[in-house]
């Protein structure tokens, strides 16, 4: 029986090893992951990981909590500062997570929700089949321009106006540009409605002031999850305004979370001050390279969305490749070349077509994190086009991906630069 667990044991670490040796040989395009450095992933392996500590920072229900109560509290203060926020609450285990303590906290069931579409980049929290269903809620779509890939702000507040919506959701899945915060703020001011900017994906380029700024621009509340452009633990933070929180905090505990992970706030209080070191250097870079990369993909033959306004001002690219079988063929071929991206609908996208759609997603904030720059953004983009459109061997380019990326295996952006992809065995 030892010897049945102990080689179980070696099983499992085994794959994990080959999983850390192969994706330190990718080109890793998905916008939604970044990679942590030593000191996060230390916090996150620490004895944290074993303890409860339900309730407020000096309050718990739980006795033995006295240096989580520090950190907790610490982290806290931390992310007002940076995020200038009234209030916090990182109990949230996931951004989607963060998306339904609000839904929870300001709407009844029966009542309606207005946000963007699957297809122009809504997420399945906030949709009728995902977690706004669950509540029971009407779900409206909000207006959107398919040719500026953005919210079409006249359309979208004559709706808001007609249907009254609890809550607005903005940000969202996919987000190449600023949205009107403002403007539909404004819309929702009339209605009696709250507006929820969902920053996931943007809120490293927010921290690093590079992007626009939700909660100034007059957002009542922002959810959020602690990674993909923020480089932390995977988790989930809601800011709000101060009037709002008791009724979030009491949405998210009791409501949606027991204990919410003490190993991550201990790790996310690191990523802070990564973040506030060298946040806005990190935010500019991404933005950089997400612009070179698509940039380069034009020029080298493909439909990138929104060329006439610079592709991007995200860390996201969105590519149409329908003409070459679509995004489940291409990203299929591109993870045979080792370069890992999403498949990803486009607003002209039938929902429907959702295992095959249109387009891909690219995502610069790992790369980044490794040390990219706009050069190396040309050389993936050859890669690329030497796969899709040249129709090389994949084997042969993956070999060519595994010697480029032989360069790029320390983290940057952090105190120190540690191996990417060590593997640390504890046993």
């Amino acid at each position: 029986m030892v010897k049945m667990r102990r080689e179980g044991f070696n099983y499992i670490r085994k794959l994990a090893k080959m999983h850390h040796e192969w994706r330190s040989e990718c080109i890793n395009l998905i916008a939604s992951e970044n990679i942590t450095s030593l000191a996060v992933r230390e916090l996150l392996a620490s004895d944290f990981s074993h303890r409860y500590a339900e309730g407020e920072p000096f309050s718990r229900l739980y006795g033995g909590t006295k240096y989580i109560d520090l950190i907790e509290d610490f982290a806290k203060k931390k992310l007002k500062k940076v995020f200038g926020a009234e209030y916090v609450n990182l109990k949230p285990l996931s951004g989607s997570q963060a998306n339904l303590a609000v839904i929870y906290a300001l709407t009844n069931p029966g009542e309606t929700i207005i946000t963007l579409s699957l297809v122009n980049g809504g997420h399945i929290s906030c949709m009728d089949f995902g977690g706004a269903g669950l509540r029971n809620l009407k779900v409206e779509t909000l207006a959107f321009d398919k040719k500026e890939i953005n919210i079409d702000v006249d359309a979208s507040i004559k709706k808001i106006m007609e249907v009254k919506p609890s809550l607005c959701f903005l940000g969202g899945s996919v987000i190449l540009f600023p949205q009107p915060v403002k403007e539909i703020k404004n819309a929702l001011n009339e209605v009696g409605g709250n507006l929820v900017y969902d920053a996931s994906h943007v809120l490293g380029l927010i921290a690093g002031k590079q992007f626009q700024d939700p909660l100034k621009e007059g957002s009542d509340i922002v959810t959020s999850s602690t990674h993909k452009t923020f480089p932390g633990p995977q988790g989930g933070v809601i800011f709000c305004k101060s009037t709002l929180a008791e009724k979030i905090d009491k949405a998210v505990f009791p409501g949606l979370v027991s204990n919410h992970h003490l190993h991550h706030i201990a790790a996310l209080a690191v990523s802070l001050l990564e973040v506030e070191k060298f946040g806005v250097n990190y935010a500019k870079q991404i933005i950089k390279n997400a612009k070179a990369l698509a940039e380069s993909l034009y020029n080298d033959g493909f439909n990138v969305v929104a060329a006439h306004k610079g592709f991007t001002e995200t860390h996201q690219i969105l590519v149409d490749v329908s003409k070459f079988g679509g995004g489940n063929a291409v990203s299929t071929l591109l993870e045979k070349s080792n370069i890992i991206c999403n498949k990803n609908l486009l607003p002209w996208d039938n929902p429907k077509e959702i295992d095959n759609p249109s387009g891909i997603r690219l995502g610069t904030a790992e790369l980044t994190r490794l040390g990219l720059k706009e050069e190396d953004m040309v050389e993936i983009s050859k890669f690329i086009r030497q796969v899709i459109i040249e129709k090389r061997n994949p084997a042969t380019i993956a070999k060519k991906v595994k010697n480029f990326m032989k360069n790029f295996r320390k983290i940057h952006y952090s105190f120190k630069k540690d191996l990417a992809y060590k593997y640390i065995n504890f046993y």
